[in-house]
């Protein structure tokens, strides 16, 4: 009596069971094991190196948020990452952008904070503080 072949059960009566222990006969003589099939799809491409001068602009120009004096290095340098980049065909475009508009924005607001302590001190030494209106 024959029973039809359940989904999934994709053994073939033709083909010999491999049992516990079983080993390949063209292997059985050296003993090591089968090797691996090649995986599919493409070749792993090894990407290009970040660049340095990427990497040091964005931390200056983070490290400004708190000392507010490396955030122009962090910007100069961030330009020169990216000609870097540019010439060298390296990776961390991105992060030299970001060095870039980082320390010049915090740049800006440093001077515009050094510009308002400016005005007020100028008013406050220019304003009368006797207190007689006599």
């Amino acid at each position: 009596m024959s029973y039809p072949q359940q989904p999934g059960n994709w053994s073939d009566p033709s083909w010999p069971q491999q049992q516990p222990g079983y080993q390949d006969p063209a292997y059985a003589v050296s003993g090591q094991p089968a090797p691996a099939y090649p995986g599919y799809g493409y070749q792993p491409v090894a990407s290009p190196p970040t660049n340095g001068l990427a990497i040091a602009a964005l931390v200056c120009a983070l490290a400004g948020i708190a000392t507010c004096i490396s955030a122009p290095v962090g910007a100069i340098l961030g330009h020169v990452a990216r000609r870097q980049i540019r010439e060298r065909g390296e990776a961390g475009d991105g992060m030299a952008l970001a060095g870039i508009i980082v320390g010049w924005i915090i740049t800006g607001l440093m001077v515009l904070l050094v510009a308002f302590y400016v005005v007020i001190i100028i008013l406050a030494i220019n304003s009368d503080t006797t207190g007689s209106d006599f």
